[in-house]
């Protein structure tokens, strides 16, 4: 079994979305091992996206995640990093197959429903940076 992170992001939230989003992973055999809403700050920003922090687009991102709270969400499955990515789709939303839930639910490539890890590596990493240890169950 695998754990990983999404992020309903604020356009998931201000659009009311949510629970469509979240019914679709427990009806894709997800389980539900934390779930959180939270603003995030300048800082965590610059460390969940470090990737991207200097690019000239990144004060348009940060804009945009600070523009509502998100909901952070630990969620189980086997191979639960792939098979999420799969019922999300592509990370641009224009490219997503309907059906899917950026397809379905997203605009661009920005603003796309949900961030999602895309390693077990980084599944562990953005867990521990959103979720506290007590603040996961069995």
């Amino acid at each position: 079994m695998e754990t990983t992170l999404i992020l309903l992001k604020p356009d998931c939230v201000k659009k009311g979305h949510c629970g469509d989003v979240l019914q679709r992973f427990e009806e894709a055999g997800f389980r539900i091992r934390g779930c959180k809403m939270m603003r995030l700050d300048q800082q965590v920003l610059r460390e969940h996206y470090a990737h991207i922090a200097a690019k000239p687009f990144f004060p348009e991102v940060e804009e945009f995640m600070q523009s509502s709270p998100v909901i952070a969400i630990a969620l189980e499955a086997d191979g639960a990093v792939d098979k999420v990515r799969t019922l999300l789709g592509p990370t641009d939303s224009k490219k997503a197959e309907k059906g899917t839930i950026r397809g379905d639910y997203g605009v661009d490539v920005m603003v796309n429903v949900v961030h999602a890890s895309d390693s077990q590596e980084n599944a562990a990493i953005e867990l521990k940076r959103f979720f506290r240890g007590d603040e996961l169950f069995d």
